[in-house]
């Protein structure tokens, strides 16, 4: 009887090659199924979908190998398409076209789930830093919040390496080599004595600081060695008349200030002395008006006065434009000759007048722009808490300069002395509590203090009033916006300012000190 013709060959095989077409027509029906509902739920997570829901073909009916009914690219394709768009799976499967087997396709798709997995836990660890971030009115700060109110900082609390470029310590590396040096240095008694060979100019450098350091002493001797000669009377009376009426030091003119003077090379010696160096961190526009906080007071504030009171580190050649005038005591206008020796450096009073006068005349636009002055913030008494490898600043409450930024306009820029503790060494308050109570007592009583310090001599490296030659790296940080105030003085903006001011400096001390601060003793601290 003759066979009916179903359109193919009646054969052994004929009935095995029937099923494995019927099985492949239900598993591409069952992967549009599974993928249609994958698309709806998962999303871009179909092609996982897709690939899972085609089956292996059991051809076990047969043990024909050369027909097997395992799905190919064109299938799964197929499949997809059912759908009626292109959707992420489809052009996943697209780009890995070239991809036949099956082991193959799966393989490929588990490297882009991988590769997404190390994308979304970076982007996961982007948002995390972000979120610790502070934000405040629309001001930034890449600090923690625990920064700014606690004493200290703790790990993990400064700025992403991007907020401060990377600085060298050429200062350190040359103080290093000169203490090297003094390994051969002559001994006796304990003291260590300098070498007869020491270079000419290492000489110069100790004779500027040694000037410096006795010019108080040199010009009061001279006016009173004056006034003991009659024939100098005519103009000894009338000098004191003038210093006594004289606002030389607070009308904000500047008129004393003599660049040349600023520029000796005598300054030179005075900065390679230790050796210090200014770093620069970012632009200063010359059309804005700028307060640096110093930090910390140190002893004496050498770096200050080498950055700011002259030209031996290259401030106007790193920010041009500004005129920047270090701020010192009224008291110190008047002593006799030393005001005139002051003045010439362009130092002025640190009184309410004298920051407003010099911040809203002059400059630019006679308005302040362009005009900046220094400030010591943490006063006499942070400098009884000079130690060195140690930091702490009185800063907690000092909120005097913040609300004169608001008044006069002018921007916030922190600086951090790294080494400026370090130049002398001073009695502990811990170990000497009563020595203590007596320097606060003249403190409060006469408005100064009496550090009892001692640094090295003249011709030894251990016993004298001359600062130790150690490195100073003196770092001026990033700019903190700062918006006129119209009448009276916000305070939630004063504290908000003084808040993201701290935030600041402990980044800067986060970011620099393992490589300004080395052998420091311990973290900045932030003290009341």
């Amino acid at each position: 009887m003759t066979q009916p013709d179903h359109g193919y060959t009646a054969s052994p095989t004929g009935s095995v090659r029937k099923k494995g077409r019927a099985k492949r027509g239900r598993a591409k029906k069952a992967a549009a199924q599974k993928t249609q509902q994958n698309q709806e739920q998962d999303g871009p997570n179909g092609v996982d979908a897709a690939l899972d829901a085609v089956p292996e073909v059991d051809n076990g009916d047969s043990g024909d190998s050369a027909d097997t009914a395992e799905p190919t690219m064109a299938d799964v394709k197929a499949a997809m398409a059912m759908n009626g768009k292109k959707t992420y799976a489809q052009t996943t499967i697209d780009a890995v076209k070239e991809v036949t087997s099956y082991e193959a396709t799966r393989q490929a798709k588990r490297n882009s789930v991988g590769e997404n997995a190390d994308l979304a836990d970076s982007a996961g660890d982007i948002a995390e830093h972000e979120a610790d971030d502070i934000s405040v009115d629309g001001v930034k700060t890449p600090y923690r919040q625990d920064a700014v109110n606690g004493t200290k900082p703790g790990p993990g609390r400064g700025p992403p390496p991007t907020t401060y470029p990377p600085l060298t310590n050429a200062a350190g590396e040359e103080a290093a080599a000169r203490e090297r040096a003094r390994a051969d240095a002559y001994l006796a008694g304990g003291i260590r004595f300098a070498p007869w060979n020491i270079p000419y100019r290492r000489r110069l450098q100790t004779l500027a600081v040694l000037a410096h350091s006795l010019s108080i002493a040199m010009t009061v001797s001279f006016f009173f060695f004056l006034c003991a000669i009659p024939l100098t009377w005519p103009i000894v009376i009338p000098y004191l008349l003038h210093m006594l009426l004289s606002k030389s030091g607070t009308d904000g003119r500047l008129r004393r200030r003599s660049e040349r003077f600023r520029r000796l090379r005598i300054w030179k010696f005075f900065g390679e002395y230790y050796p210090a160096q200014l770093h620069k961190t970012h632009d200063l526009l010359p059309t804005r008006k700028y307060i640096f906080g110093y930090h910390p007071h140190g002893i004496i504030s050498h770096g200050a006065f080498a950055s700011f009171a002259t030209e031996a580190l290259g401030f106007a050649d790193k920010f041009p434009g500004i005129t920047n005038t270090l701020l010192t005591l009224d008291s110190n206008f008047r002593i006799p000759l030393y005001r005139d020796y002051i003045l010439a450096l362009g130092l002025q009073s640190v009184s309410k007048e004298s920051i407003t006068n010099i911040l809203t005349t002059g400059g630019r636009n006679r308005e302040g722009m362009g005009r900046a002055v220094t400030i010591v913030v943490g006063g006499a008494r942070e400098s009884l808490q000079a130690q060195p490898g140690l930091m702490n600043l009185v800063l907690a409450e000092r909120k005097g300069f913040i609300k004169m930024a608001m008044r006069t306009g002018a921007d916030l820029v922190p600086v951090l002395a790294f080494g400026e503790n370090d130049l002398y060494d001073q009695v502990s308050a811990k170990q000497h509590p009563r020595l203590h109570r007596l320097q606060m007592w003249v403190l409060h009583t006469l408005k100064f203090t009496l550090p009892f310090l001692h640094g090295r001599g003249i011709f030894n490296y251990d016993v004298g009033l001359m600062p130790y030659r150690r490195p100073l790296n003196v770092v001026v940080g990033r700019p903190i916006p700062v918006a006129q105030a119209r009448g009276e003085v916000d305070m939630r903006e004063v504290d908000r300012l003084h808040r993201v001011y701290v935030a600041e400096l402990l980044g800067m001390w986060e970011r620099y000190k393992d490589v300004f601060a080395r052998e420091r003793r311990g973290e900045l601290q932030v003290l009341k």
